[in-house]
């Protein structure tokens, strides 16, 4: 006879997770679905603290003590336990590190500037590895989790984005490099996203776009909860998995 599956509707119940850049698109989609599984969230922001307070709000009427914001500038590197111990103060504890907060524009050779790179490199690398190392005494404590948000372009290299493509590349070996120094005890992993969300600038045209998308092996586009889904899979459902780059691109670094 086979035995039945009972699923957990809360697996994440009794887990604290800090999501960096967590306001607004992919990373509030990861505070919604993480909450929603039971964790209570700290959503970190820099500049859009009204925009986190709101979410916030859509978080504690569901769950009250569930849920805090915080503001801070993650090139500040020296500011950074800050964000530890307003987890542990909140909530008690810190058991998953979302590193999600990113900047993203391109830089074309002949106009990149050293701001450039201190800003790419600032957000996409050097704060990761700076609030990873702050928060791995909580998380060894609790037997935890990082997950790193990096970007096929970090493997293939994307067109007039240099600094950015090399910072997520950096950020991908990091991945891999704090699974060495933090097992057994910690997990990390990073999530690839492709043609996911569309900069806000108006930077990809509608033609552009749909030559991205036909790229792509499923010939769509995905969404911010495909992201926060496969977060949610690395929280909840793959405890032995550690070290690992997973892409959500549709295919699309198959199709290349």
């Amino acid at each position: 006879m086979t035995a039945s599956i009972v699923e957990n509707p809360a697996p994440l119940a009794g887990k604290v997770a800090l999501i960096t850049g967590a306001a607004r698109r992919v990373g509030a989609a990861i505070a919604r679905r993480f909450h929603a599984a039971g964790a209570d969230v700290l959503v970190h922001c820099n500049r859009s603290l009204d925009e986190a307070e709101k979410l916030v709000a859509q978080l504690e009427a569901r769950r009250a003590g569930s849920a805090a914001a915080v503001s801070l500038d993650l090139l500040d590197t020296a500011k950074l336990g800050v964000l530890i111990e307003t987890a542990q103060q909140r909530f008690g504890r810190l058991d998953i590190l979302v590193n999600n907060a990113s900047t993203f524009y391109p830089t074309p050779i002949g106009e990149i500037t050293e701001k450039h790179w201190d800003d790419l490199f600032g957000s996409n690398l050097k704060a990761p590895l700076f609030l990873s190392q702050a928060a791995a005494p909580a998380l060894r404590l609790a037997r935890g989790l990082i997950i790193n948000i990096v970007d096929i372009h970090g493997m293939r290299p994307l067109r007039r984005y240099p600094v950015y493509g090399a910072a997520k590349a950096g950020l991908i070996m990091l991945t891999r490099s704090l699974a060495r120094e933090l097992g057994p005890q910690v997990r990390v992993n990073g999530i690839a996203p492709g043609p996911v969300m569309w900069p806000e600038d108006g930077i990809a045209d509608a033609a552009l776009q749909q030559k991205i998308v036909e790229r792509t092996l499923l010939k769509r586009t995905g969404s911010a909860d495909d992201i926060a889904r496969t977060a949610l899979f690395f929280a909840a459902d793959a405890p032995y998995v550690t070290g690992q780059i997973l892409a959500v691109d549709g295919g699309r670094s198959v199709g290349w």
